[in-house]
């Protein structure tokens, strides 16, 4: 060790959010002047462990209030059975190990993988949280991966070309309940990309380099991307966490003042327990209000700052943006500008969402939402069904795409007039989003054609209002066609090729005698006949009143 100990520096990066553009983390690790220390240590996991402490040692030094990510060799853990000497310092340097993240790093191969799971459930009974580094560039076998179940996966940039790879990752982060992160990332082009493809961070040259000294700021494009549209329930609250500032809950008054009048971007400080779960909110203005009044110094510097604080507002890591909205709106207005802390499974804190955050990335949504919308139905286009489409197949689930329109509209248009074809359009639009309703997604996508999302077993009712009802215009009869495909997981791979399996379906629909309804299946050969031809004629569903 003596070796290196002489030219051993420390270089940090920062982790950056890419929903709200703020540094979320900050990672650090060796860079010594001269030789290969990071081979020697791969070998050798007493130096690993003494890296580890050192480069949080070195970051505790340089910051108070980020979380930190530090940097283990898989095989230094199973060899050593866990890092005792870290949480020794993390309690050094008067920070919580829930405030630690351990980035576990490839090799995995010859690795005992029972001695790593151990250790790494010991690592988490500490309080320490764990990421998987490398996934896509390492050699992390899938099954090891879902067994450690990691907080966070770090994918190397290169999966960036190869989005099927990132969408997969994605899913089965969504089901560990884990972040995703890119690494790496240099361009704007990859920037794009990991925002396209559904990571929530990134670090890499793009934003900061790694430097001696951690970055103030860092570099985010200002033409952002489109996020992809979120479920309706609305997005995750993890995508807008930023650090949280934390004290004990033993702090002094004056202690939160020294932090708050430090730190000018914190908005509050939360008190924690030794567990790391809030017990008071102090909230930057108030307490400072308090603080600067007659006597306020003198009356409260050396008291508990619990005195000055608030019950902390929480909700899970899994709620949406909407859920935080309902937990702001309870209590006084006095209260609306406070910071709402994010808890894990075990009820540490593990960052905070500010209002201002979820307002403007909610507004932007809605906004983004009313500009897709067609202007003659105030139905959504396309691009919302597609992405829905696309989110399915992501997730393996199945689902039925149909596609339905109003036979020989020209005519129509051509016979009553454009006023009445609109009319007719405006009515049909009306009846399928009544039909749809809670189970199904309705699209516009132009003229007389609307697609429509669902499940297999919404299809019947939903076909039935709509298709047994009696059109008209200008006073002549109208009849409806509808196409299906049901696609199975793995049936289709995009959007795309689901739209090409119900091309020939609706051709088959458009050549049979009045309201008809064609239904095939992705993959196999073959289509039935629902509606129209010889079938039989079905019950007929109650008139829709226009």
């Amino acid at each position: 060790m003596h070796s290196w100990t002489d030219s051993l520096r420390f270089a940090f990066q920062p982790l950056v959010n890419l929903r709200t553009g703020a540094v979320a983390a900050l990672e650090a690790f060796a860079r010594p002047e001269t030789g290969d220390i990071l081979a020697e240590a791969r070998r050798d996991p007493e130096l690993d462990g003494v890296l580890a402490v050192s480069a949080l040692r070195a970051a505790m030094r340089r910051e108070r209030l980020l979380p930190l990510h530090v940097n283990v060799f898989a095989a230094t853990l199973a060899d050593l059975g866990g890092l005792t000497p870290l949480y020794d310092a993390v309690r050094a340097g008067g920070r919580g190990p829930w405030e630690v993240t351990l980035d576990v790093v490839p090799p995995y191969t010859h690795v005992p993988h029972r001695a790593l799971l151990e250790a790494v459930a010991a690592l988490r009974e500490q309080g320490f949280r764990i990421s998987a580094d490398g996934v896509g560039d390492g050699d992390v076998p899938l099954r090891l991966l879902t067994d450690l179940s990691p907080g966070l996966v770090k994918l190397d940039a290169s999966l960036l070309a190869r989005p099927a790879a990132v969408r997969a990752m994605r899913t089965l982060c969504e089901e560990l309940d884990a972040l995703v992160a890119v690494e790496g990332v240099e361009t704007e082009g990859q920037y794009a990309a990991a925002v396209s493809a559904g990571a929530q961070l990134a670090q890499g040259e793009l934003f900061a380099p790694p430097a001696r000294i951690p970055a103030t700021a860092v570099y985010v494009p200002s033409a952002a991307p489109a996020v992809p549209a979120a479920p309706k329930a609305g997005p995750s609250v993890r995508e807008f966490v930023r650090p949280a500032a934390v004290l004990p809950v033993t702090a002094s008054a004056g202690q939160v003042r020294a932090l708050l009048t430090g730190s000018p971007d914190v908005s509050g400080v939360l008190l924690v327990d030794q567990a790391g779960r809030p017990v008071r909110s102090v909230h930057r203005s108030r307490f400072l209000l308090s603080m600067s009044g007659r006597y306020g110094h003198a009356l409260y510097a050396d008291r508990p700052a619990a005195r000055l604080g608030d019950t902390p507002r929480t909700v899970g890591a899994d709620a949406t943006a909407w859920e935080v909205l309902d937990v702001v709106a309870v209590g006084g207005p006095d209260r609306t500008s406070d910071d709402v802390a994010v808890l894990d499974g075990h009820g540490r804190c593990v960052g905070v969402v500010r209002l201002a955050d979820l307002v403007r990335a909610l507004a932007e949504s809605r906004v983004e939402e009313a500009a897709g919308l067609n202007p003659l139905t105030r139905l959504p286009g396309s691009d919302a069904i597609t992405g829905e489409v696309d989110r399915r197949i992501a997730d393996g689930r199945p689902f039925a795409l149909s596609w339905l329109d109003i036979d020989h509209f020209k005519k129509v248009n051509d016979g009553a007039g454009f006023a009445a074809g609109d009319e007719l359009i405006r009515s049909v639009g009306r009846a399928l989003a009544r039909a749809g309703a809670g189970r199904a997604r309705v699209g516009h996508i132009g003229g007389d054609d609307f697609l429509v999302l669902a499940d297999e077993e919404a299809l019947a009712p939903l076909a039935a209002a709509v298709l047994d009802a009696p059109w008209s215009a200008g006073g002549r009869p109208v009849t409806l066609s509808l196409a299906t495909v049901v696609c199975g997981p793995g049936s289709v791979r995009d959007h795309r090729q689901a739209a090409a399996q119900l091309a020939p379906l609706k051709r088959v629909a458009k050549a049979l005698g009045g309201a008809s309804w064609v239904l095939g299946r992705a993959g196999l050969a073959g289509h039935e006949v629902r509606r129209g031809g010889d079938t039989a004629a079905p019950v007929r569903a109650a008139a829709p009143q226009w």
